[in-house]
């Protein structure tokens, strides 16, 4: 080797040797969904262009709300990235728990205005950006166009009644000799779980959270009224054990079948259209969430998206992972090696109006209009004091919800009344409202 050659390939060594020492490894905690799963699958191109790599921490929801909440409150630095929704990141970020993301509007190739302005205020406090979306989602009525054929059932074109219209449907269509339940609902204790379907059909019946002076409202007649349909729809036409049912459960039983009808994220139309992981790809259509006093709050509002703790020790890497992982590349990365019905919706308007994605998944103009049409300021028939659709943002809902949503689960599964899960959800939401100095 000569001279020249010898310089060049210790050059080479050193930028080598230099990329390594400067390569981090990066934790993220994730929910394990469809989505996700896709991110994962498609992170090494991100890793071998920067040298860095991911520890990729997978959690059941549930989980993964309990183990974040717990890490970022304590400012205990367990994880680089987080996967949160659009309840925590403006409380979080309000508090200094994460990381601000105003700087991502300066970057002419991510182009933060592309996102839709409802995602954004939705994931921002006092003026700051705390976290970018992968996709945003609110919820609607999937449901089996063959079986409806089959029992001579006329798919909607207006938002139908849960009672009697809803729970008629599901009378016809339940089939459980053949393995086909009428409906499958969110049974599965949780804020974010059971609660996403069960406060927007609180709303529907005409029940509040709270009045205007932050008195709890679960022991009303509406709370009453819409728990008593809950549970009398699940348990007569809903699949066993559906109190161990979340999205992701309800998902894989829609796909394989088993459900003809599924309140649920708009999110999921993209992987139950999709051929390639779904058996009733070419069957399944949608339609509006029921409503029933009211249409107000009958569809929910939600966010998926990226966050950095606050406690993170390499934001920088943190951050050119986020704009990775949401920018337009990506989601013509997902059409490209998925399939353009596999591209994560409700996030950019480049994306929705691409041709691409409206060949390969027509809906996606209707989830586009549901998710802009939902007004988290105005979610109930009454005033209310506070924003959100399934959730009240506050931070003290994390846990009345989940207080709410056990007691739920319990009158679904039997174990309690209808009147009791009620009433011991009113005494659990009068004493925390109390003890944090919303009333006296």
């Amino acid at each position: 080797m000569n001279l020249r050659g010898a310089l060049c390939a210790a050059t080479a060594l050193v930028s080598v040797a230099a990329t390594a020492a400067m390569s981090e490894e990066i934790t993220i905690a994730t929910v394990n969904n469809a989505d996700m799963i896709v991110m994962q699958k498609l992170a090494p191109q991100w890793e071998e262009a920067t040298g860095n790599t991911i520890n990729w921490v997978v959690l059941e929801e549930n989980v993964l709300r309990q183990r974040t909440t717990q890490d970022i409150a304590t400012n205990g630095g367990s994880f680089d990235i987080i996967f949160i929704g659009a309840y925590e990141a403006p409380i979080w970020g309000a508090n200094g728990w994460l990381t601000p993301l105003d700087d991502f509007a300066d970057d002419a190739d991510y182009d933060l205005e592309d996102i839709f302005q409802l995602v954004r205020n939705g994931l921002s406090a006092d003026g700051h950006l705390y976290a970018v979306p992968l996709y945003s989602e609110t919820s609607f009525t999937f449901y089996r166009t063959d079986l409806f054929e089959k029992a001579g059932i006329e798919a909607p074109t207006e938002q139908i009644l849960y009672d009697p219209d809803f729970m008629e449907m599901a009378a016809k269509l339940h089939d459980p000799e053949n393995g086909i339940y009428g409906t499958c609902q969110r049974g599965k204790a949780g804020w974010g779980e059971n609660m996403a379907f069960i406060g927007p059909l609180a709303n529907a019946f005409g029940a509040r959270w709270f009045d205007m002076d932050w008195q709890p409202q679960l022991d009303s007649p509406e709370w009453n009224a819409a728990i008593t349909y809950y549970v009398d729809l699940m348990t007569n036409y809903g699949p066993p054990g559906a109190t161990a049912n979340g999205h992701n459960e309800n998902r894989a039983l829609f796909k394989d079948g088993k459900c003809a009808t599924w309140v649920d994220a708009t999110s999921a139309a993209n992987d139950v259209r999709n051929p390639n992981t779904s058996s009733v790809a070419d069957v399944t259509d949608f339609f509006k969430a029921p409503m029933q006093v009211t249409s107000n709050g009958t569809g929910w509002f939600w966010s998926w998206a990226l966050a950095i703790p606050a406690s993170s020790q390499k934001i920088d890497v943190a951050k050119d992972f986020l704009k990775w992982g949401t920018s337009k590349e990506y989601f013509e990365m997902v059409g490209e090696t998925e399939g353009w019905v596999a591209v994560p919706s409700g996030t950019r308007a480049s994306v929705h109006d691409d041709p691409r994605l409206l060949e390969a998944a027509p809906f996606a103009a209707t989830i586009k209009e549901a998710i802009l049409s939902v007004d988290p300021a105005n979610p109930t028939k009454d005033p209310v004091p506070y924003t959100g659709v399934q959730f009240v943002a506050i931070p003290e809902f994390q846990g009345i919800g989940n207080y709410v949503g056990q007691q739920i689960a319990a009158a679904l599964a039997g174990q309690s009344s209808v009147e009791d899960a009620l009433a011991n959800s009113q005494q659990f939401a009068v004493r925390e409202m109390t003890k944090a100095g919303y009333i006296k």
